[in-house]
């Protein structure tokens, strides 16, 4: 997008035709049009990102914009004469809507503080500016926090390509430490790449050249190649901007490589993506990692809420919400695991801390509780090692309730000694479930069937998930007893289609948004993905390529995702609501939180699992077996 000069003598005339500024005067309107600043794009350019929007108003001169939400799959066409940004678009679609040229496009921008002046003078134009809704404060504070709320969090469906600011910065691996340094300072960057014969080798921060050069007293002569990052992670340029944020936060990095195939396109930095560094999963993460003590990181888990709240706010997915608040949990197991082992030394053997059940699937929010495992390798002696892995396990599982992830009700943990085992009981722990799928077993297959490695030697668990999907696949008997046990968690619908609430317990007339909604969809899922041999965790991913591989068509799943989403964004709102009210967040949603629509939306969701559930029972009573 490119601009020009300022007030052009169309300009004028353009405003006179628009319905909102013909309200002013002739005058008026010459004035004004100085202050738009003038531009042009190319179909297909990305006009304004999300969390952009509340920054300016745009008015399209000529061409045709198209605003959306990635996350909820909704758009509108705007053509020539129509308004888009803070003031124009309502509340709240202002942090979520991106804003991108469908056709060669000519448009007048106006900053946010020179629209809250006019409209200040001119009260009248606010009739038809829905962003100016009454408030208690000033116009310009709403549209700061909105933007607030929005630019650190709304990354979630715009694509890397997006945000990169800048052509890549490359040297060869052989450019020596100072020459590196001096070529930082010059272009005035945080990180540099390494490439070779058009290849990327490697990656250098300010952050190397304090913590591996000076804190060391390195020799500056030396090539850039002793002190870089070889092989760093990278990111591809049409991902969504959350896979960067969540490989930052998992990793506790803060620069990635941005590719196009083998090709760099550019560098995308912590502070690309966020600025509100107390509620950003990339931030929380790190100073999660600077943490020393368990008190510290107590204190620091308290800031997941909020970044659940702002999540919420910024109407984030369900998926992704579900990816960043699990890996925060990820970064606090992680950082125990570490004091742990500074405390009792290294380990005697391999072992790998696993997730179990939300976790392992990305699919926890601000109410979780903990299920994990420990897998250790056949070396391990009990009478030798056992002593180690216990007292591990019990500062890591003991320390996560301490940070608000309660002890498993069914002591499903990595400290339960059932759950803290070699590979080869683990093994064997599959093979008899999966050969005697009694009560329990099924039991203990809806949580430890969806595991994923958190910290260690992660082929632990890599090889054994290979020759369990293996097991079950086209395991007809077993899967006929998964499918039995799945529809125990029937979604609330009477016969009529109503929904049904419940009646007694310590939270009557609500609904069980979790164990009624969101579970019998995680057990359709999971059924699907061992029908078909699928190793993925996540629902929303096992359905997809469940579907891919035809175990449940192509709609049927699409329905399944759409329901879980649904679902799942009501979840976080509800508890992000009680969170506002200082109260402890659950599962239970009473229909008075939802509007007419929302109700009527309810009912589907309930509908399509409640179908697919038939489908699926009728599949393996009918003989198909």
């Amino acid at each position: 997008m490119s601009s020009t000069s300022k007030h052009p003598p169309l300009l004028t005339s353009h405003l006179s035709r628009q319905r909102v500024f013909a309200q002013l005067s002739i005058k008026s309107r010459d004035t004004l049009a100085g202050q738009f600043t003038l531009a042009t794009a190319t179909a297909g350019t990305t006009l304004l990102t999300q969390g952009q929007l509340p920054d300016r108003l745009g008015f399209i001169l000529s061409g045709s914009v198209r605003l959306s939400d990635p996350d909820l799959n909704l758009s509108v066409l705007l053509e020539a004469g129509d308004l888009f940004g803070f003031g124009a678009t309502p509340l709240p679609q202002l942090a979520t809507w991106q804003a991108v040229a469908v056709a060669d496009c000519e448009l007048a921008w106006l900053s946010a503080q020179a629209l809250t002046q006019l409209c200040a003078k001119h009260a009248q134009l606010a009739y038809f500016l829905p962003s100016f809704q009454p408030s208690e404060q000033p116009l310009a504070k709403q549209a700061s926090q909105v933007s607030e709320s929005g630019s650190a969090l709304n990354l979630l469906g715009t694509p890397i390509r997006t945000l990169i600011k800048r052509e890549p910065i490359t040297i060869a691996p052989d450019t020596s430490i100072q020459t590196t340094a001096e070529l930082m300072r010059d272009r005035r960057v945080s990180s540099v790449l390494l490439v070779e014969q058009g290849l990327l080798f490697g990656l250098v921060t300010d952050r190397d050249l304090r913590n591996r050069v000076v804190a060391l007293g390195l020799d500056i002569s030396r090539p850039i190649s002793d002190i870089a990052t070889l092989a760093p992670m990278t990111v591809s340029a049409n991902s969504p901007a959350f896979e960067a944020l969540l490989l930052m936060a998992r990793h506790n990095i803060h620069h990635i490589p941005v590719m196009e195939g083998g090709n760099i396109l550019g560098m995308i930095t912590a502070t690309d993506l966020t600025e509100q560094h107390s509620t950003s999963a990339v931030y929380l993460a790190g100073d999660i990692y600077k943490q020393t003590t368990l008190d510290g990181l107590r204190q620091i888990s308290t800031r997941v809420k909020q970044l659940q709240q702002h999540l919420a706010a910024a109407d984030a997915s369900a998926y992704s919400t579900g990816h960043i608040i699990t890996a925060i949990t990820d970064a606090i197991t992680t950082r125990l695991i570490h004091l742990a082992e500074a405390q009792l030394g290294p380990a005697p053997v391999d072992y790998v801390w696993v997730a179990a059940g939300s976790q392992a699937r990305n699919e926890q929010t601000a109410k979780s509780d903990q299920d994990n495992c420990l897998m250790l390798d056949d070396a391990f002696d009990e009478a030798v090692h056992g002593a180690y892995f216990k007292a591990l396990t019990k500062f890591v599982c003991d320390g996560l309730a301490e940070c608000g992830y309660i002890h498993c009700p069914g002591e499903m943990m990595a400290m339960t000694d059932t759950w803290r085992q070699p590979r080869r009981v683990w093994a064997e722990y599959f093979r008899k479930w999966v050969e005697q799928p009694k009560p329990k077993s099924l039991m203990l297959t809806c949580v430890f069937f969806d595991l994923r490695a958190i910290h260690g030697k992660a082929e632990l668990l890599d090889g054994l998930r290979q020759q369990v999907v293996q097991h079950t696949k086209g395991n007809s008997l077993f899967l006929a007893h998964m499918v039995s046990n799945a529809l125990k968690h029937r979604p609330p619908l009477g016969m009529f289609g109503q929904i049904t609430l419940s009646r007694g317990g310590d939270n009557p007339h609500t609904i069980d948004l979790k164990h009624t909604g969101i579970v019998p969809i995680v057990d359709l899922a999971r059924v699907y993905a061992l029908a078909a041999g699928v190793t993925l965790a996540n629902t929303h991913d096992r359905l997809e390529v469940s579907a891919q591989a035809g175990e449940v068509t192509e709609q049927s799943a699409r329905d399944l995702r759409d329901a879980l989403e649904f679902l799942g964004k009501l979840r976080i709102a509800h508890q992000a609501r009680q969170m506002a009210q200082g109260q402890a967040p659950d599962n239970f949603l009473a229909l008075e939180e939802l509007s007419n629509f929302e109700r009527s939306h309810l009912k589907d969701a309930f509908s399509v699992v409640q179908t697919l559930q038939g489908v699926l029972g009728q599949r393996y009573s009918g003989g198909r077996f």
